[in-house]
């Protein structure tokens, strides 16, 4: 795997990435997506973010295939997109909480299907660089 710091190309991919979770609306609704699917209600009840300003931002998050839908009827459901989304949206929660703890910060980091249980996780952290 190149490093960032090797490829100006994928610096600039990753950057760009990132500045769709740099958005304080997105980063609520990923983070109430992370324990689920959820109906747009259910997003907007738990956020208060507002329908017009909600429907925006996951259309973003959709463009970005950082969430995916289904219809039921009338419904649409949202959810994360991948373990790629789920990996990254655990990390950043982990990492910019007031007081990051060391450990929750591992566990988020580390994808449960990475490693048997019992054994030592061999992701860590750098598990996040993975998914630029």
């Amino acid at each position: 795997m190149t490093a960032l710091f090797e490829s100006r190309e994928l610096a600039d991919r990753a950057s760009e990435k990132l500045k769709v979770y740099a958005q304080p609306q997105r980063l609520m609704i990923l983070s109430f997506l992370a324990g689920g699917e959820s109906t747009v209600s259910d997003i907007d009840d738990a956020t208060g973010i507002g329908q017009p300003a909600l429907s925006q931002q996951l259309a973003a998050l959709r463009r970005a295939e950082i969430v995916k839908t289904r219809r039921d009827g009338k419904q649409i459901w949202y959810e994360l997109a991948d373990d790629t989304a789920r990996l990254c949206v655990r990390t950043l929660t982990a990492i910019l909480k007031d007081e990051p703890d060391k450990q929750k910060l591992l566990e988020a980091a580390t994808p449960e299907t990475s490693y048997e249980k019992g054994s030592r996780p061999t992701a860590g952290t750098a598990g996040f660089a993975k998914i630029l």
